[in-house]
């Protein structure tokens, strides 16, 4: 009855995605994008999108990003060392690594996810902002 599943808990997206970057591929710098982002390489950098866009940013199990992620869907099966801001929907499945703070409309989580940070719903990311800086103030207090 509680046997280990193996399938998802989050149901599949008929995600397109525009531009990938490989498992190959490292880029440095920031990143603006139109249309939809895979990431299975290395991105050390903001990625960000356009204003008013339903842009997705998955980042793959053999994915990494060292910045932080502004878009309207984020999927996450690798590593994130930033924030990570979903105006949509966030969803970190089981092999995601996150390390920063989570702001998101709605939120989906996989059993062996781990995710160090706030995880903060429904705010924009100036209010997230202060959030975590009075929080981080409070802590450093201690």
């Amino acid at each position: 009855m509680f046997g280990k599943r193996k399938t998802s808990l989050l149901l599949p997206t008929n995600e397109r995605f525009d531009t990938l970057i490989g498992k190959s591929s490292e880029i440095y710098g920031r990143m603006v994008v139109g249309d939809s982002l895979r990431v299975d390489g290395k991105v050390v950098g903001n990625i960000e999108c356009e204003d008013n866009s339903k842009v997705t940013v998955a980042i793959g199990e053999s994915g990494e990003v060292v910045g932080d992620i502004f878009a309207y869907r984020v999927m996450v099966a690798g590593k994130v060392e930033g924030n990570i801001y979903a105006t949509e929907r966030v969803e970190f499945h089981q092999t995601a690594q996150v390390r920063g703070d989570v702001t998101y409309g709605s939120i989906g989580i996989e059993h062996g996810a781990k995710v160090v940070g706030l995880v903060i719903q429904g705010i924009d990311k100036k209010t997230a902002n202060q959030a975590s800086d009075l929080i981080r103030a409070v802590q450093d207090r201690r």
